[in-house]
């Protein structure tokens, strides 16, 4: 079906022009069934055994941590068979409501942090990972420079070597990842170049963001971007041309035909392709503006939160973060799209979407709580200088294409329609004036011959 959803559901309304066509015999398998009563039995199964086989260790630290992991997944059980579906059906509607219970609890654990002193924050992660807790030196990416170093004789090109660490694929991957969410070269592209225009406003909080200028423009947004960014939109016309026509797998007759089902089950089960047209209206505008600042401020949290946390840059928890953000993201992206583009039928913010904001604004929060000073350091000079040329130059643009603009070019339809009415008027009298003319002609000859 045209909007994603489980097998053998209908969209309530006409298919958008920007939609695929989707082909279903409409099979439904034991893989597409609900299985409420199956995960009952079982999750009662297993605290049943918990309860009167286990012994219960005397470990009061062991039995918190363990008594809160059994919680969360109650929770993920009840989440995943229970919860609303979202627009997506691929790989199975249970994997994206998994993904929404973890959205949930991620929410209420950065809650937590949030509501605790500085301290109590920073060690409590000792509860996840002994080794965290410490404050840890910054990495600086800056430095020396020089593409070509020849005072190193063995490799001048250290420099360059230097700088190829993990988060070069990390960057790759990630901008490929966000293409598929986005969908459109234009937003990709103006995010990319804006965070780095970020880094380097903000090189004076964290060191981390000191990098060489061929690392900002050349690896950075060129190749690493640059290339995701290439290869995501050549995978987006690939699935803006893919025939979405679907078979049950006992339906199709050879082990070749069976095989290339299971692996088109991860791909999506329609297509929709997304047109932001961002100056088509001032509602639009703001929407796109507003999601291109929270994605840079998601980006932001993710290297002040292992700051303000304490966490080295490749530790597990900032990958699960990331991975988590890829697959919460590009649900999020799907309903604020619905909800702009096809308000008629998507009359609230999804689910989804709710969260991802919410959690990206806790996120900040709790870096503005645990180091306040960081944060407030000032801009220099002509970093302020640059923001405010900036923002007038944004300001001024839609204050001419969605007030001025629009203003001039009512007055010039309303002075051409008063034109053409007064052409219309002077056409009229004109041919009023010769048809008295004529009509007064036989009379005036009439009166002529009277006097002859």
């Amino acid at each position: 079906q045209p909007n994603g959803g489980a097998p053998g559901a209908e969209r309530d309304g006409p298919r958008r022009s920007t939609e695929s066509e989707v082909y279903d015999d409409g099979t439904n398998t034991f893989f597409w069934r609900a299985h409420t009563l199956t995960v009952l039995f079982i999750l009662t199964c297993a605290l049943g055994y918990v309860t009167l086989l286990e012994e219960t260790p005397q470990d009061t630290a062991y039995n918190t941590k363990r008594g809160i992991v059994a919680s969360i997944l109650v929770f993920l059980c009840f989440g995943v068979t229970q919860a609303k579906d979202g627009p997506f059906s691929r790989p199975h509607p249970a994997y994206w409501r998994f993904w929404l219970c973890v959205s949930v609890v991620y929410e209420l654990f950065l809650i937590f942090i949030l509501f605790q002193t500085v301290q109590d924050g920073r060690q409590f992660m000792k509860y996840i990972d002994p080794h965290l807790g410490v404050p840890l030196p910054e990495r600086d990416y800056g430095g020396n420079c020089l593409i070509y170093d020849p005072g190193n004789g063995t490799d001048p090109f250290h420099n360059i070597w230097d700088k190829l660490d993990g988060f070069v694929p990390a960057h790759f991957f990630g901008w490929y990842l966000k293409t598929l969410m986005i969908r459109d070269w234009w937003m990709c592209m103006i995010i990319s170049v804006m965070f780095e225009f970020l880094e380097y406003s903000l090189e004076h909080q964290l060191p981390n963001f000191s990098e060489c200028w061929w690392d900002h423009w050349i690896m950075d947004v060129i190749l690493c971007n640059g290339l995701g960014i290439y290869c995501g939109m050549k995978t987006l016309s690939w699935l803006s041309l893919k025939t979405y026509k679907w078979q049950g797998l006992w339906n199709i007759p050879t082990y070749k035909g069976k095989m290339k089902r299971i692996v088109f089950q991860f791909t999506p089960y329609s297509w929709v392709k997304f047109e932001w047209k961002p100056a088509s209206s001032l509602r639009r505008w703001l929407a796109v503006c507003g999601i291109i600042f929270v994605f840079l401020l998601a980006e932001l949290n993710t290297f002040y939160l292992k700051f303000v946390l304490w966490m080295p840059p490749e530790h597990y928890l900032v990958l699960l973060r990331l991975v988590f953000f890829v697959n919460v993201g590009g649900v999020a992206m799907r309903e604020i799209y619905d909800f702009m583009d096809d308000p008629k039928f998507h009359k609230k913010l999804g689910q989804q979407a709710w969260l991802v904001a919410a959690i990206t604004a806790t996120e900040f929060l709790i870096v503005v709580k645990y180091d306040p000073y960081t944060l407030t350091l000032s801009l220099p000079f002509y970093i302020t200088q640059c923001w405010i040329l900036g923002i007038i130059l944004v300001l001024t643009w839609t204050a001419w294409r969605f007030f001025i603009r629009d203003i001039t070019l009512r007055y010039k339809e309303i002075r051409r329609q008063k034109q053409e009415h007064r052409h219309e008027k002077d056409k009229c009298l004109s041919n009023g004036d010769g048809h008295s003319a004529l009509l007064d002609e036989p009379n005036g000859n009439k009166l002529r011959e009277r006097k002859l």
